[in-house]
């Protein structure tokens, strides 16, 4: 029976992160449910957390409709905002600060949305987290011509991972960080884990620059609007 092929040793252990939230403006909405784990080299996951937060604003029925939270459920059950934001800040600073990557798929939402939440309760956000494994840059930088859409359960299952439950926190967490290492064992990657964080950097501001153009030239956007490609928090407006 073959073996999978081996992973770079900086992706053997991997934490995992994911936000699900009132809405899709990383600058206004708010964080209602977290997940942070940690998954080992065969993508099992050996430690995690659940956060339910109470938003402080009413969940849109649209974004109920997504995960399945709604602003009752959230009222009775949800802790303080400010606590939740507060202990997924500190579990991802702790893990960053080990030097465990961080897996997020579309990382500059979930980053910039926790740390727009931060500042707003008063708790010192992550300003530059690293290092930072993003699924989605990685995949549009390896596979760029590949037709299709690039959300989180077509790439899963485009890589054969699994996804049961998307749009639950945990669900997509693990799923995202089972997607990274599927990629390293199809693609070359760098040898280290800064060299892959920088590189998604400057992957990350040029698929802006060209998404940018192709807005502007369906007029989706006006000719001097620019999407954000900074990497992997947006810059604060």
């Amino acid at each position: 029976m073959s073996s999978d092929p081996a992973l770079p040793s900086w992706l053997s252990r991997v934490a995992v992160f994911d936000l699900e939230t009132t809405g899709v403006d990383v600058t206004g909405d708010r964080v209602v449910t977290a997940h942070v784990g940690v998954l080992d080299a065969k993508g099992r996951e050996i430690a995690s957390r659940d956060w339910l937060a109470h938003p402080g604003i009413d969940i849109p029925e649209g974004a109920t409709a997504v995960h399945g939270i709604t602003t009752e459920h959230a009222h009775a059950h949800g802790r303080p905002a400010i606590e939740v934001v507060s202990e997924v800040t500190t579990a991802l600073r702790s893990l960053l600060a080990q030097g465990v990557p961080v897996v997020a798929y579309n990382a500059a939402y979930d980053f910039s949305l926790l740390a727009h939440e931060a500042r707003r309760h008063g708790v010192e956000p992550l300003i530059d987290p690293s290092p930072v494994i993003d699924p989605m840059i990685i995949d549009k930088a390896y596979d760029r011509y590949r037709r299709g859409k690039r959300t989180l359960e077509v790439v899963a299952a485009h890589y054969a991972v699994p996804l049961e439950g998307a749009h639950v926190a945990s669900a997509d967490a693990v799923a995202a960080g089972r997607v990274a290492q599927a990629l390293a064992r199809q693609f070359r990657m760098p040898e280290t884990l800064e060299a892959l964080h920088t590189q998604q950097i400057g992957w990350a501001r040029s698929q802006a620059a060209s998404l940018t153009e192709y807005f502007i030239s369906i007029g989706r956007l006006e000719p001097e609007e620019t999407l954000d490609g900074a990497w992997p928090v947006r810059r604060a407006r």
